[in-house]
């Protein structure tokens, strides 16, 4: 069928690509000029007398007045609706049709055109398949002969059918992205410029919260790398919300997304739960504030000086010299005792006086040694009691309030017993040790039976003469 120069493109170099674009810009420029027409025909009419024949039904069916015909994912050109049906309906018919033709094993897919000019059509064929009929109504569309427009389809078909090469396939590829992307971005252009705005005065709060809590952080008792890890926890987390709301501006359904998120976080929660066990318990330490750099605390089995507090774990330094790490998990979970959260704490001594010494009066002795004693606070007042009677001495328990600091503790305590020892020596009150009483039973050598009589004197007999031999060798030596 010969062919008109002017209508049809020379599908040479980039036909690939020439073609496809050729077919859309025509059919744009065809409902221009369908619309142009329409608008001086009623113009027209409105001057000269309605003519006897019936007008041209020219109104498009209900649906897309448009869509594409794909081979292999890749638009290839754009068909239109028929009287009974849509252009979406058509294009997906046609669709299935090469879909199979390319799922079958074979090298002959070349689209031949079978024109029918009585019923004024043409048909698309491969290997006598029909894949689709070209008609008046396609014509009209696209503004060309029947003819024409099924060769021209045919063609741009069996170029499709055909291995493409890499630089071809490349541009369709980017030509249907950009196209794509266009359109997306005018349809999306509202929710773009929400989340946009979502996103700067996310970064704007953000930076906020990382800042101020750095300020605030000054006045924790951390290392500094914690406080930065507090003050990017912080951040990331303002940047998390934000990010959920832009993407719930831009369509995301929040119901898939925190589905999505509560699956990700319990996963990763399984497989890091010591670790984040041991940040979380870190943070809640910080926020509760047990105890502070320098306190003196005892956790678990571990007695010492804090010396350090991490988001991970704690550092004490133990009396001794050594230096435990406790993982924050164990800090939290076990009992704490913090020796210096008070300023002062009660240090007890025990004393012991004879039973005749007068305790009114040893009281006495005690509390003015002890509250002369350097260390020891006279409030609270230091109690003295009478604690027990022991099997030769009268115990006094004494309690007086000294600094918490463990030194210091020592230092005074260690004064005040002094104290009282040397002025219960002053008063000449005798502190006793303990006494044991003995009591040894004989029996005297009339009340005893002759036969043990005689064994204890033959017994005697025979210590006293190896006395005296003992005695003799000595004076030969």
């Amino acid at each position: 069928m010969p062919q008109n120069p002017m209508l049809v493109p020379q599908f040479l170099g980039w036909q690939g690509i020439a073609s496809p674009l050729l077919g859309r810009f025509r059919g744009l420029l065809c409902l221009a000029g369908m619309a142009g027409v329409l608008l001086l025909g009623s113009a027209a009419a409105q001057e000269a007398p309605p003519l006897a024949t019936p007008p041209l039904q020219t109104t498009a069916p209900e649906g897309l007045f448009f869509a594409d015909v794909v081979v292999r994912g890749q638009p290839v050109f754009q068909i239109g609706g028929l009287s009974d049906l849509s252009a979406t309906e058509r294009a997906r018919i046609v669709n299935r049709r090469i879909a199979s033709i390319l799922a079958q094993p074979g090298s002959g897919r070349t689209v031949t055109v079978q024109a029918d000019p009585t019923r004024g059509i043409a048909t698309l064929q491969v290997n006598n398949r029909v894949l689709m009929t070209v008609t008046q109504q396609d014509a009209q569309d696209f503004n060309q002969p029947v003819g024409i427009l099924a060769q021209q389809w045919a063609t741009q078909l069996t170029q499709s059918f055909e291995q493409p090469p890499l630089a071809i396939d490349v541009g369709q590829r980017l030509y249907s992205t950009v196209r794509q992307f266009q359109r997306d971005l005018i349809d999306q252009l509202p929710a773009l410029i929400g989340a946009l705005l979502v996103i700067v005065l996310t970064w704007l709060l953000a930076v906020s919260v990382r800042r101020l809590m750095m300020m605030g952080a000054r006045h924790w008792e951390v290392d500094h790398n914690s406080k930065v890890l507090v003050s990017r926890l912080g951040y990331g987390g303002v940047w998390v919300l934000g990010a959920v709301v832009a993407l719930g501006l831009l369509g995301l359904d929040f119901a898939t997304m925190l589905g999505t998120l509560g699956l990700t976080s319990v996963a990763i929660g399984f497989s890091l739960r010591d670790v984040l066990s041991n940040y979380f318990s870190g943070i809640i330490l910080l926020a509760s504030r047990p105890f502070r750099l320098g306190d003196q605390v005892v956790i678990r089995e571990f007695e010492g000086t804090v010396t350090q507090i991490q988001l991970r774990a704690t550092t004490i330094q133990t009396y001794d010299g050594r230096t435990v790490y406790i993982p924050n998990q164990e800090v939290f979970n076990a009992s704490i005792v913090n020796n210096t959260l008070a300023t002062i704490r009660r240090s007890e001594i025990t004393v012991g006086v004879s039973y005749e010494a007068d305790l009114h009066r040893v009281k006495q002795i005690i509390r003015q040694a002890v509250l002369s004693t350097e260390g020891v606070e006279p409030e609270p007042a230091p109690d003295i009691f009478v604690w027990e009677l022991g099997m030769s001495t009268v115990n006094i328990r004494i309690r007086i309030w000294v600094n918490s600091r463990r030194l210091s503790f020592l230092e005074s305590t260690s004064r005040a017993t002094q104290a009282i020892k040397e002025a219960l020596q002053r008063e000449q009150i005798e502190m006793p040790n303990e006494i044991y009483t003995v009591k040894l039973e004989t029996q005297s050598p009339l009340a005893m039976p002759n036969a043990q009589f005689a064994s204890a004197s033959s017994n005697h007999h025979q210590l006293a003469a190896l006395t005296q031999d003992m005695e003799a060798h000595t004076d030969d030596a």
